[in-house]
Order: structure tokens, then C-alpha cells, then sequence
């Protein structure tokens, strides 16, 4: 007899529609699982083993053929222990029941419990886009589930024989809820403790509200990280479509849980700059996302910027053009959203005191040079702001208040982030940041004075043309903060004040 129970497949954060197909036979004992399995997939014929003894059930003394359908995809992770051992229950006529419209996930313990698995939400809306109307998951993963809609009830099981005894008329199950999202909180870090630096917490809010790249430079100590630290809390809220999509990456890297079923904050990613470039980008045997997949929607904050490798900073290239990342491997392709803000902070100099008034800078020229270099410029192209951090003086240090609060600031940013979203309504892009060539000259468009402004600063600053529609964006969202419908020549003064001659 051959049982056919329904999963959902994951590739990167997509899902796809599965079939685990159970035959017996006669023939010496035997429990084959076909249809390119991992090593994850191939041990659960022990943890199934187990759970069905454990349990009280019997295992089938056959030849036993688990088929994984569609048989030339890579299966990988212990999601599939769920439906294997349905399957091995039906086929054995111990459970029966209209699977048709049923979809299951869930790794098996070796007592027959079920344990919470990796990429529940993306399964969960998989199963819905491919019809299912019910979706089985452990205990633990039913919350997340349910966020994928109404149109899909979902169910959560704690063992593998509740579930049989549901098949069996024997128990019903309460459809799940989804998960009791709270607001999230912003107390902790506030613009407000950041005393001075009035020019680099101007240029954090620009770029808070067009989602633009950051970079600051300076001594040591003089509040770069603190500043960069702070940006998450000036951004604007997710809307529900950017916490489902950031929830997909978090739960495929098994980021989620009960405790946190969704990220309903904007992420911020400060990875040390000893990470490798796979790390950053993601991959690995298993095509996991990197740093900056999980930075999504949110922040990535590279601290010593220059320290990271050549190879991984070279990595941030395409992502930051184009939104995704494609990862390629022997074992397959999958591809990871990256719309996050790149905040980098580096020193001067190897010593971090290059042309301060103390002359305390320790490296020569040559030296100073080559730290300098070990940032490509085609990197540097595509920063859009650069900012010089001064050490703050005495009186500053020594201030009763560090100026305006993290609130205050974010009610300017989410009402230039409101402007945007309704003159992009129906473009698929969200913020100034990655407006496409196409919507430059609708959205962008210069009067004769400022025209000339921009030609003037393009042949004295040299600069390339990618610099060129940069400084353009930039200055869209100078007049967005300052509520203008046009873009004036004192928007384009300012934006060119954040970009060093060189680029």
C-alpha cells in the first residue's frame, strides 16, 4: 500500500508544494528514504524508529520506501520527521483519514514529542499560496504559523499520537492563534545622550528618513559608534509586509521562537570585522542568510570599517545596488532579500589620530595611505553620506542635555518616510534610497538654477555618474524633511556638503 501525506519544501525563504510518499513491501526489513535527502533527512528513519515505539505503535517488520517528491530538489533540516512518520502510519493502515487538504512539518523526538523546527512562517505561507486549508506544526511554532493568515488554519501538536488521534475521531484540536504581537519599545539608547555633534546627528536623520548609506570618520572616542548605535531608534515602524518579510529570514535562521514569533522592530546587525564573507553574505552547506539578510528592512553596522577583509567588504557590492543577494553552491541557488541602511565608522588613520591638532598621529604617509585604500572605491561610490566626527569639547561634555530625543527626531523622519510613500504608491520601492533610473527624472526633477548647481559640482568634484544620481536622491529626501515639493538649490548645497571631493 502507498500513503502520500503533504509538507511544504523551503528554498532560501520560499516554500514549495511536497509529497512524502510511504510504500511496503515484502522483502528483508528495510527503510530506505529516496529522493536526495541530506544527512538530517536520512537520520530520521531512527528518530521515526523511535517515536513509534515509544509511543505504542507499531513499525512495519518490511521493506519500507519513503519517496521525497519532487525527487530532484535537495531536502535538508528535520522538518520532514513529521509527515515521514504520518506516512509510515497510513501506509500501515494504523491512522486513516483525508490528508488531500493537509499539509505537516515538525522534527520527532526519539519519545514521540515534537520539537520546534526552523522557517515555520515561510512554510506556513507556502502551504497557504499552494491551497492547503489546514497546516500541522509542534506546539511551539503555531503562533508563527498563524501570522501567515486566515485562509489556512493551523494547528499545533505536541506528539506525534495526539495527532494520530485526531485522524483516529478520537481528539480535535483548537486552531491556533496567531501570536500576541506587542508594540515594540524604543527605551533603552536615545539621541538625547549623544552631547554635541549637532552636523552628524543632521546627517543620521537624512538618513533615516531616505534609507540612505552612512559613513562616519574620526578619532577615537568621539561618539561614532554611539551615534551609529542609535540610528534603529529614529527609524520609522515596519509595517506588517516588512515584519513578515524580515520574520521569514529570522525563522529560516532559527532566530524565532515562541518567545519571539515575530520581529516587529527594525533590525540592527553589528557583526565584528573578523566575519567571514560567507558569514556576510550568507551560504554555508545549508544556504543560511548572512549578516545582511538578517539587516533587512533594518541596519548593518560595520564598526573599524577598514579592518573588515577586502573580500567581505567587496561582497556588500551588488546587495547594496540591487536589494537581494543570490547564494550559489554545488547544492543549489537561493536568494535572500538585503534592503538594509549600510552605517560604517572608521578612523583617519591605523592609529586613529591622523591630523589632530596634538601631532600624537603615529603612522607615515605610505601608512595612513594604504589603511586608507583597503576600501575600494567603487565601495566608497556607493555611501551616500560622509561624515567627519570632531572631538567634542569640554563645554559640550559637560552639557545638562544632549539636544533633541530619538521621538523627536523620528516624528520629522516618519513624516518625510509618509511623503515618500505616497509618491512612490504603486512603484514597488519604498524609499528615496532606491529610486530606480526610471523615476529619477520624474521624481528628481532640477529647475534651470539648480541644474546648473549640480553641472558646477559634477566637473569640479570629478564625479562619477553613480555619485551623480546619489547626491540626486540625497537631496530629494534634504526637501522631503523640509517638506518641499521641489528640490532647491539649498537641498543640492547640502547634499554635496556630505560628499569628499574625491568621489
Amino acid at each position: 500500500m502507498v500513503a502520500k501525506i503533504w509538507t511544504v519544501g523551503l528554498r532560501g525563504i520560499e516554500g514549495y508544494r511536497m509529497s512524502v510518499e510511504c510504500d511496503l513491501s515484502g522483502g528483508l526489513p528495510a527503510f530506505d528514504i529516496v529522493g536526495l535527502p541530506d544527512a538530517s533527512v536520512r537520520e530520521a528513519r531512527e528518530r521515526v524508529r523511535s517515536a513509534l515505539k515509544n509511543k505504542g505503535f507499531d513499525f512495519p517488520l518490511r521493506r519500507i520506501t519513503v519517496n521525497l517528491a519532487p525527487a530532484d530538489t535537495k531536502k535538508a533540516g528535520a522538518l520532514y520527521d513529521l509527515p515521514i512518520l504520518l506516512a509510515l502510519l497510513a501506509a500501515s493502515g494504523q491512522v486513516e483519514g483525508d490528508f488531500s487538504d493537509a499539509a505537516f512539518i515538525g522534527e520527532v523526538s526519539l519519545d514521540g514529542n515534537l520539537r520546534p523546527v526552523r522557517g515555520t512562517l515561510p512554510a506556513a505561507v507556502a502551504a497557504k499560496a499552494a491551497g492547503f486549508k489546514r497546516f500541522y506544526v509542534p506546539l511551539d511554532n503555531a503562533g508563527e504559523a498563524a501570522l501567515a493568515g486566515e485562509e489556512i488554519d493551523v494547528f499545533g501538536v505536541s506528539a506525534v499520537d495526539e495527532l494520530a488521534e485526531v485522524f483516529l475521531g478520537k481528539r480535535q484540536l483548537a486552531k491556533a492563534a496567531p501570536a500576541d504581537i506587542s508594540e515594540p519599545s524604543y527605551e533603552g539608547l536615545d539621541f538625547s545622550e549623544v552631547k554635541g555633534q549637532q552636523n552628524a546627528k543632521r546627517a543620521c536623520e537624512i538618513a533615516a528618513a531616505g534609507g540612505h548609506n552612512l559613513l562616519f570618520s574620526g578619532p577615537p572616542g568621539a561618539g561614532k559608534s554611539m551615534l551609529a548605535k542609535r540610528i534603529a531608534s529614529i527609524l520609522p515602524e515596519m509595517t506588517r509586509e516588512e515584519a513578515l518579510e524580515t520574520t521569514k529570514i529570522y525563522s529560516v535562521a532559527g532566530l524565532t521562537g515562541r518567545e519571539q514569533p515575530l520581529v516587529a522592530r527594525r533590525p540592527f546587525r553589528s557583526p565584528h570585522h573578523t566575519l567571514s564573507p560567507v558569514s556576510l553574505a550568507g551560504g554555508g552547506t545549508d544556504l543560511r542568510p548572512g549578516e545582511i539578510s538578517l539587516a533587512h528592512n533594518g541596519v548593518l553596522f560595520l564598526d573599524e570599517f577598514p579592518e573588515f577583509s577586502r573580500t567581505a567588504l567587496e561582497v556588500l557590492r551588488q546587495p547594496l545596488e540591487d536589494g537581494v543577494v543570490t547564494i550559489s553552491r554545488a547544492s543549489g541557488t537561493v536568494q535572500y532579500p538585503c534592503r538594509f541602511m549600510l552605517v560604517g565608522a572608521m578612523n583617519p588613520c591605523r592609529c586613529g589620530w591622523f591630523g589632530h591638532p596634538s601631532g600624537r598621529c603615529t603612522c607615515s604617509r605610505s601608512s595612513v595611505e594604504s589603511y586608507r585604500r583597503h576600501v575600494s572605491g567603487p565601495m566608497l561610490d556607493r555611501i551616500d553620506i560622509f561624515v567627519d566626527i570632531p572631538e567634542v569639547s569640554f563645554t559640550e561634555i559637560t552639557a545638562k542635555s544632549g539636544g533633541q530625543s530619538s521621538a523627536e527626531i523620528r516624528t520629522r523622519v516618519d513624516r518625510a518616510r509618509k511623503i515618500q510613500a505616497e509618491r512612490l504608491e504603486g512603484t514597488g520601492v519604498f524609499c528615496n534610497a532606491y529610486l530606480p533610473p526610471a523615476l529619477l527624472d520624474r521624481f528628481c526633477a532640477l529647475e534651470e538654477a539648480e541644474r546648473a548647481l549640480l553641472r558646477l559640482a559634477f566637473e569640479r568634484l570629478n564625479l562619477s555618474a553613480r555619485s551623480y544620481t546619489r547626491i540626486l536622491k540625497l537631496s530629494r529626501t534634504i526637501a522631503d524633511l523640509d517638506q518641499s515639493e521641489r528640490i532647491k538649490a539649498t537641498h543640492i548645497s547640502e547634499a554635496l556638503q556630505y560628499r569628499p571631493p574625491q568621489l
